[in-house]
């Protein structure tokens, strides 16, 4: 039962953000506003961690699965990609490594200011 209820909390968090992404005339996806929804639900206090927890590891472990129907949508679309195929892989290469330094580089700084905090109050 506990599972039910804590994936009905993220249910009707995703339908929010369904609701605002009908409503709202921005081109954000609703999925989007559903997490900032979750995140500041949770920064709030409003959403307890321990009410989505469980669920949120689960779906976070299924994940990969969630992949295969856009794999088999991109392969069924090989012909519009085919012209275009290495620009977009060169972009999605590049911006990952990109993506991987900044979080190295934000990851490392944090980790430098914990430390630096610890010393300070031995």
């Amino acid at each position: 039962m506990k599972y039910l209820k804590q994936f009905a909390i993220i249910i009707v968090i995703s339908f929010i953000g369904e609701l605002l992404n009908y409503c709202l005339p921005f081109p954000i996806p609703a999925s989007i506003y559903g997490m900032v929804i979750l995140f500041i639900g949770l920064i709030t206090g409003i959403i307890r961690l321990e009410w989505v927890k469980e669920t949120g590891l689960f779906l976070i472990e299924i994940m990969p699965i969630m992949f295969i129907p856009i794999c088999v949508g991109l392969m069924d679309a090989w012909g519009n990609i085919a012209p275009i195929w290495f620009p977009v892989v060169f972009i999605c290469a590049i911006t990952t490594v990109i993506v991987m330094a900044i979080t190295g580089r934000t990851a490392e700084s944090i980790l430098r200011r914990d430390k630096k905090k610890e010393v300070h109050h031995e």
